[in-house]
């Protein structure tokens, strides 16, 4: 990896100096601090700005940031899920990122990011209040070994063909499953929604589940749990469900190609990946995350150097090869170390054919959790299917989804 240079290191920007001039505090979503520790060693070093970084985890971002908001003491900079940017854009608390704030920034203009992610995955209403990070999107993971043993001879091309092929891996006796469905995921069944020539979106901008097409997704979400095909246990670990072969089919985003490799370096030549299985369409989720200042930051220019310096080419690519996470700028996912791999390959590929989660209000807390509320009970406790979708299409409706 070449080295690392800064763009605009001075952290003196108008009113920005004072005793936190040298200070920035990062939230980090997971548990990825130390990774992200070691990413930023050179802006610390050349920048004299010291970085303290703060791991927040997955199921605590939402009350962490509420907090936060209420009294004022958010962080300097702050990771944020494309699935919770809206909400966090309507809290008021995130500094506006227009051309005049980016001006000193130059990794931070829109037309450094791949197609897709800036724009619309970056700003509310027109207002941009946030810089790409890190992209993602879902594909299928296979252990082509144990579909080999069970006859199957390439991974299926479609829904109809992954459901066939589950049900045929599940048979290989008690305990085993042919694919993995994760009951926090409320992603996958709008992917399914989309791959059927659906929307969840109606023509007025709402959000609208009680669709035909929905209906399909319905049928092959909950027909792999009837056929047994899936674990209905709720802390099944993916990770460790493919590594052992007991799930050997998932769909998943690159953060887990990278988990196998580092795991179980001994499957080398025995998993891969490919795009996601076909109906209608193939479409999948473009996810990821990005980076945001709060607005009441005392140390901005320091905020908004970092933000540039984590948008460089070089940083992104050492954050891929650190994390496993795939990177926004077009530069990155241009070099040769990137299209040479064989799953980036793919990644790419899903990533051209990937749309967003419609950008609601409190998603994972509301309308996501609908969906899956909804379905998990059908599947999980026996909940009549009629009765449990017309509970999630009023729970729903009118929800705006812009």
């Amino acid at each position: 990896m070449t080295a690392v240079g800064l763009a605009g290191c001075s952290t003196s920007s108008g009113d920005d100096g004072g005793a936190d001039s040298k200070q920035l505090t990062v939230w980090v979503m997971g548990d990825s601090s130390e990774n992200f520790d070691a990413l930023i060693e050179p802006f610390e070093k050349e920048s004299g700005v010291d970085v303290t970084t703060v791991a927040v985890p997955w199921d605590s971002v939402d009350q962490k940031f509420t907090t936060a908001v209420a009294s004022g003491n958010g962080p300097d900079v702050l990771q944020i899920g494309l699935s919770k940017l809206r909400t966090y854009a309507d809290s008021g608390a995130l500094l506006t990122l227009d051309a005049d704030t980016i001006a000193d920034y130059p990794n931070l203009a829109a037309d450094n990011f791949i197609d897709g992610i800036a724009g619309d995955a970056t700003a509310i209403d027109g207002a941009v209040v946030s810089a790409p990070w890190v992209s993602d999107t879902r594909v299928l993971f296979y252990r082509s070994d144990i579909l080999a043993e069970a006859g199957i001879d390439a991974p299926p091309a479609t829904w109809d063909d992954l459901r066939a092929d589950a049900k045929t891996l599940a048979g290989r006796g008690d305990g085993q499953y042919g694919y993995y469905i994760p009951q926090w995921d409320s992603a996958l069944p709008v992917v399914m929604t989309w791959d059927q020539g659906g929307d969840i979106v109606d023509a007025e901008g709402l959000i609208d589940f009680d669709t035909p097409e929905f209906d399909d997704a319905v049928d092959l979400y909950t027909g792999l749990y009837a056929d047994g095909s899936v674990p209905t246990n709720s802390d099944f670990d993916q990770t460790q469900g493919f590594i052992s072969g007991i799930t050997p089919m998932l769909v998943s985003g690159p953060y887990l190609g990278a988990a196998i490799a580092q795991t179980a370096p001994e499957l080398d030549g025995k998993w891969a990946v490919t795009t996601i299985p076909a109906g209608s369409d193939d479409t999948s989720l473009l996810a990821g995350s990005n980076l945001g200042v709060w607005g009441s930051t005392k140390n901005r220019a320091g905020a908004l150097q970092l933000l540039d310096f984590l948008a460089q080419p070089d940083v992104q690519l050492q954050w891929y090869e650190l994390d496993g996470q795939l990177p926004t700028a077009k530069e990155a996912l241009a070099d040769d170390s990137l299209t040479s791999d064989p799953l980036v390959s793919v990644y790419s590929d899903q990533l051209a054919k990937s749309r967003l989660l419609p950008l609601v209000p409190n998603w994972d807390g509301e309308t996501g959790k609908a969906l899956l509320d909804a379905l998990n009970s059908i599947v999980l406790t026996g909940a009549n299917r009629d009765d449990a979708l017309t509970g999630l299409f009023d729970a729903t409706a009118g929800t705006p989804a812009n």
